[in-house]
């Protein structure tokens, strides 16, 4: 690995000390200032965020096949009330929403992509929220409200129909809470969604766990239309990584899978065979 450079300044003029514990609301924080000038953002020993000057660069892998998902997505809704016709008003500007914060790399590409989007982020960690809003320059709500709260709660909380994407990106150490992972779960990412609204969910799946399968399992048991992008090797079950969890009342966007060929990784939308084989083979998850 190359020797980082001490002497680069990074293009974020307000971060707190770098490699140093900084204390937050469940633990400590580190910065390390990467020789490109991105900045890397451990919490609690684990990577949880990566942040490029550019905010449309994403280090983090899974996190560039969700805003290929995204971009198909948003293309998709209409661009006026009335799709028929040139001169109808504006369509309301898309409604997203992030369980899970970090360093909000996603939501701040997201910003930068889809200036018109309004993003909510929920955060569990209060000291953490109101720092990363100051070192990483984010945007300001409307455009990206913060909200300090459990990921479970403020997702039982919204209302129905009211947002056009939904991204679980949560971890307690280095595996998603069990709670939202539950069939109950995905029953209320179904209810906030609107008609045809997709649910993105970060997987990291030991191998041997069967964890891909169960999500895939449960979430069929709620949307219609499911699907996977991973890795071979991870689809497979031959290592760990991270996979990304596609769920919609309505055909996932098309052109997903040649968008993902253009990615550094070699990466795909699982077959819809496979991703019916991974539904057999998992369990519907349960809440205790």
């Amino acid at each position: 690995m190359p020797r980082r450079d001490r002497s680069r300044r990074a293009a974020f003029a307000h971060l707190g000390p770098l490699d140093t514990p900084i204390p937050v609301s469940t633990g400590t924080a580190r910065l390390t200032l990467e020789n490109d000038g991105s900045v890397l953002l451990d919490v609690n020993g684990a990577p949880s965020s990566h942040l490029h000057p550019d905010p449309e660069h994403l280090v983090f892998e899974y996190m560039r096949w969700m805003l290929l998902v995204i971009d198909r997505h948003l293309a998709e809704l209409p661009a006026s009330d009335d799709p028929g016709t040139t001169g109808g008003a504006p369509a309301p500007a898309p409604q997203l929403a992030h369980l899970g914060g970090g360093g909000c790399s996603l939501p701040r590409a997201i910003a930068a992509r889809h200036p018109r989007s309004r993003q909510t982020v929920v955060e569990i960690d209060e000291l953490l929220s109101q720092q990363v809003r100051g070192w990483f320059d984010l945007p300001r709500s409307p455009q990206l409200r913060l909200r300090v709260d459990d990921a479970l709660g403020a997702l039982a909380s919204w209302r129905e129909n009211r947002f056009d994407v939904l991204v679980r990106d949560v971890f307690s150490g280095t595996v998603t809470p069990p709670e939202l992972t539950t069939v109950e779960t995905a029953a209320h990412a179904d209810r906030v969604l609107r008609d045809g609204g997709i649910y993105l969910a970060n997987c990291a799946a030991p191998p041997g766990s069967g964890l891909m399968a169960d999500e895939v399992a449960t979430l069929s048991a709620v949307f219609k239309h499911v699907g996977v992008i991973a890795e071979p090797a991870h689809l497979s079950g031959k290592r760990r990584g991270n996979c990304v969890l596609l769920a919609s009342r309505r055909p996932l966007p098309v052109d997903i899978d040649r968008d993902l060929r253009s990615d550094a990784v070699s990466v795909r939308l699982a077959r819809r065979p496979q991703v019916e084989a991974l539904a057999r083979a998992g369990r519907v998850l349960q809440s205790r």
